[in-house]
This record gives C-alpha cells, sequence and structure tokens, in this order.
C-alpha cells in the first residue's frame, strides 16, 4: 500500500505504456501525424513511468522511443542502415531522459519546481539534438506535429520550435497531477496555471495573425522543376552507369545528353515563367546534374537566361567529379548575369550524401524585392543556421513521394521563427511559400502537377522576432532549470523533505 492506495495492476500499466507507443507513432514529424496525438502520447508515457521503478521504466520508453524513431524512418521511407537505425536509438534515448529525470526527481521538489521539471526536459533534450546530433530538428521536435495550427505556432517567434515541446510537457505533467491525486482541489492550481498559459499563448498568437499580418508589397516567385519525362530520361541513364558519381563523370558520352534534356527544360521553364511576370525564379536542388567539364557552359546558359529574361535565377546544381564526390551548390545570378552567391550545402545528410559540408556562411544578398538568403534543403531543419538577416529565404530542396510533403511543413516554422518568406522549391516532394506568419501561400505537388511549377506572390519585407534576436536563449533557460532541479533534487534536504511527503505514485513491484 502507498498513499493509502493499492497498486496499480501490472496489466493497467502496460495498457498505459501500450496506447502512449499508439499514440507516439502518431505524432513523430511525418507523413502519417494526427496533431491530437502529440498531446495525449505524453500524458500516458508519463503517468506509466510514475507508477513504474524509475530504470526499467526507462527502459521500457527507451523501447517507445526506439519504435517511434523506427516508424518514422517507415512511413518516412528513410531506408534502414547503421547509420539511420544507431540514430534512432541514440535519439530515443536522448528523448528518454525527460521520462526518466521526471520519475527520479518529481518527488523530491516543490510543486511548481516538479511541475516545471518535465516540460523543461522535454524542450531542453529537443534542442540538445540540434547541438549534439546530425539530425537537427528532422526528427525530434514535436513542433512538427502541429502544422497548421498556427496560432498556436506564432510561439516560435520567441522560443523557437522548443517552446511547442515545453507547453505539450507542461500538459502533460498538469493533467498527471490531476489524475494520480484524484482530487481537483490539490490540483487546481498546476491545472490553471498550465491551461492559462496555453490560451494566453493561442491567443497572443491569433491576435499576432488577425492585427500584424504582412502588409508589405509582394514580388511574383516562381519555382520550377524540370519535365517529369526528362527526369525520368536522366535517372534511367544514371542507372545504366554502376559505381556512384564518378563512374558516371567519367561517362560522359553516355550522360551528356540527358543531363542536357534536363537542363533545357528548366531554361524553358525558366524563360515562360518570367514572361508570365516572376521577378525571380528558383530551380531545385540537384535540379542540374552537370559534368565537371560542363560546369563553366551549364553557368554560362543559365546566366544568359537570367540576362535575357531580367530576373533573379536560383540554380541548384550537382556537380560530377573524377577526382572526389561532387559538389551540391545553389548558385544566385541577378538581371545581369551576375553570380551574386555561389553556397555550397552545410548539411549533407548523414549516410545518404558524400559531399563535403560547406561553411554554413548563408548569403544574403539585397535587391529590389528584399533581403534574399538562401540555404539548400536539410539545412533548414538546423534553426541556428537559419537565423539570418533576409526577407524571403529560397530553400531549393530535393525530397521523395513519402517525406516531401512533411519535410517542406516543417519549412513553416523556420519562417515564423525567422520572421521572413520562406519559398522552398522541391525536385521531388511538395514545393510551397509561406509568409513570415507561416501562412502558406502557394504549393505545387510534383507527383500531382501536371506542370512541375509553382508561383506565389510574395512579401518582400520581412518582420523582426524575439527568437531571431535572442536565439536559443529559451531553450538553455530549459536546460539551465533541468540542472538546478536536478541539484535540488539531490539535495540531502530534499531527500528528507521527500521521505516526509508522499511519493506521487505508486508501482506495483518489478517491472
Amino acid at each position: 500500500m502507498v498513499n493509502g492506495r493499492s497498486p496499480a495492476p501490472g496489466w493497467r500499466r502496460f495498457a498505459l505504456l501500450a496506447l502512449g507507443t499508439a499514440g507516439h507513432l502518431f505524432a513523430v514529424g511525418g507523413r502519417w501525424d494526427i496533431a491530437a496525438a502529440a498531446w495525449i502520447f505524453p500524458v500516458l508515457l508519463l503517468r506509466f513511468t510514475r507508477l513504474t521503478r524509475p530504470w526499467s521504466g526507462a527502459l521500457w520508453i527507451w523501447a517507445t522511443q526506439t519504435a517511434a524513431a523506427v516508424c518514422w524512418l517507415f512511413e518516412s521511407a528513410m531506408g534502414f542502415s547503421p547509420v539511420t537505425l544507431g540514430g534512432a536509438v541514440a535519439l530515443a534515448a536522448l528523448l528518454t531522459l525527460p521520462f526518466l529525470l521526471d520519475r527520479l526527481l518529481v518527488g523530491r521538489l516543490r510543486p511548481w519546481a516538479a511541475m516545471l521539471l518535465f516540460p523543461s526536459a522535454v524542450a531542453g533534450a529537443e534542442f540538445l539534438i540540434t547541438l549534439l546530433s546530425p539530425f537537427g530538428t528532422a526528427y525530434g521536435a514535436l513542433a512538427a506535429t502541429q502544422y497548421g495550427a498556427l496560432p498556436l505556432l506564432q510561439i516560435v517567434s520567441v522560443t523557437g520550435c522548443y517552446g511547442i515541446g515545453f507547453l505539450i510537457g507542461w500538459c502533460a505533467g498538469a493533467a498527471n497531477r490531476l489524475w494520480e491525486t484524484g482530487s481537483w482541489r490539490a490540483a487546481r492550481a498546476g491545472v490553471t496555471t498550465c491551461a492559462a498559459a496555453l490560451l494566453a499563448v493561442v491567443l497572443g498568437g491569433g491576435a499576432r495573425l488577425a492585427l500584424f499580418p504582412p502588409d508589405a508589397p509582394t514580388v511574383r516567385i516562381a519555382g520550377v522543376t524540370a519535365d517529369a519525362a526528362t527526369i525520368r530520361a536522366q535517372k534511367a541513364a544514371l542507372a545504366r552507369i554502376p559505381g556512384g558519381r564518378r563512374a558516371s563523370a567519367a561517362s560522359p558520352a553516355a550522360l551528356r545528353p540527358a543531363l542536357t534534356a534536363v537542363r533545357d527544360s528548366l531554361l524553358a521553364a525558366t524563360a515562360r515563367e518570367a514572361k508570365a511576370g516572376a521577378k525571380v525564379v528558383v530551380w531545385p536542388e540537384e535540379a542540374v546534374k552537370t559534368l565537371a567539364a560542363d560546369e563553366r557552359a551549364t553557368l554560362a546558359a543559365a546566366r544568359h537566361q537570367a540576362r535575357r529574361s531580367g530576373i533573379y535565377l536560383e540554380i541548384g546544381v550537382e556537380v560530377y567529379d573524377t577526382t572526389g564526390p561532387g559538389r551540391d551548390e545553389a548558385l544566385l545570378i541577378d538581371p545581369s548575369g551576375t553570380v551574386r552567391w555561389t553556397y555550397q550545402k552545410a548539411h549533407p545528410i548523414p549516410g545518404s550524401e558524400p559531399f563535403a559540408p560547406g561553411d554554413g556562411k548563408v548569403p544574403v544578398v539585397g535587391t529590389p524585392y528584399g533581403r534574399l538568403a538562401n540555404v539548400i534543403c536539410y539545412d533548414a531543419d538546423f534553426p541556428a543556421l537559419m537565423r539570418v538577416p533576409a526577407d524571403i529565404l529560397l530553400v531549393p530542396s530535393h525530397d521523395w513521394q513519402e517525406y516531401g510533403r512533411a519535410h517542406t511543413q516543417k519549412a513553416a516554422l523556420r519562417a515564423i521563427e525567422g520572421g521572413y518568406a520562406v519559398v522552398r522549391q522541391d525536385s521531388e516532394g511538395l514545393s510551397a511559400a509561406f509568409d513570415a506568419q507561416g501562412r502558406p501561400l502557394a504549393s505545387a505537388d510534383y507527383f500531382t502537377s501536371g506542370r512541375q511549377t509553382m508561383v506565389a506572390a510574395v512579401p518582400v519585407r520581412g518582420t523582426a522576432t524575439v527568437y531571431d534576436r535572442i536565439g536559443d536563449a529559451f531553450a538553455w533557460l530549459c536546460l539551465a532549470a533541468v540542472g538546478a532541479c536536478t541539484v535540488a533534487g539531490a539535495a540531502p534536504r530534499a531527500r528528507r523533505r521527500a521521505g516526509r511527503r508522499p511519493a506521487p505514485a505508486p508501482h506495483d513491484g518489478p517491472a
């Protein structure tokens, strides 16, 4: 008997674990996400750990987190390899820590500190993933599950994406306080404080959307992708040459016709959209695959098109070279034909892209259409890289059918955080443009559109955000709070106080 109650039956605890695990599978930042599941599964898993011995409970949560990460790999068609599976296990371990810390410390802390421990640990764990792992926010950030809830998401303009994880963790702790005490009077203060904070965030976000919408003039921006038939022909030509990029670079006669056809398709699409009024045209990541020997000719053709059409043209180029893995670059060409930047991808995908990373210096160029900046695809999963003084961020990308939509939706978070519009042109996924508050301006799905083009009227002036000014201060504060709670919970006086105060929940023997 603990707290005058009978221990919870084992089947009840593991029912909580099973339901929490099932909910987590629908809240991983993938194409099968259900927004409500992200709020429900932590309640159930936190209840499970509080009813279970600390270390056995942590092992079960680790297994649950691993299952969720593997589910994300499966639904996103990432492929299973030692790198992806090792990453899944490592990320799962980090995301287990908030549950373990809560189980070890919550009964040793004052009520207000106990209530803040779990949400601070959730936000801190999400932040540590971006600091310590090569995966950025591609996996593990609960904010990605809330796409479309724009009033709620406005908080990331202050806290970064970690603020959403904090709110979800806070609600889980408040729900568990009410659940385990069974008394509204005992739980009222914590529940009402949490509810008031969440309501303030949603109302404040709604007010920001309604009262301070972007009111700048707009520029017509077109994203173009080569004709699907030419892309299929290029893939077929590459598939006939085994041995990867170096072998392909050594077979110019077999490849040049297919590569040139893709380039010509992109140039024709660029001319068409410029004639229709586009002032900026964006090609996807690796839109043009060019042999090192043909790189100069490819650039000359793009510069000629920019001059002829009088536009800013951003081209995505993959260079095939016999001496190395090649390069993944984006170049901006102005209406005079001058190359204003050459940017190399700063975060090649681990285990998938062998390119040498760029220096991570995001280029920003002043134009009549605001300050343009650029990153490439996966770079946008690293919020620190994305804090740039820009009005419009161009994100040439290359995804695939199972992951393209989810990956593009995550880019909306960067728009809100940074206070700029985002134009993400995806060669085999969902292309989309968002304003500085995350509103979709236009989209085009490569797999459902007859013409591989997206056109958007994009505001030419961004807005200042708190997150842009203070960076990850909120996330660091959360880590500091976790550290302070850990020290307080380990202090001898706290242990004596815990001995006089009943534990928050029972367990029923070895799990």
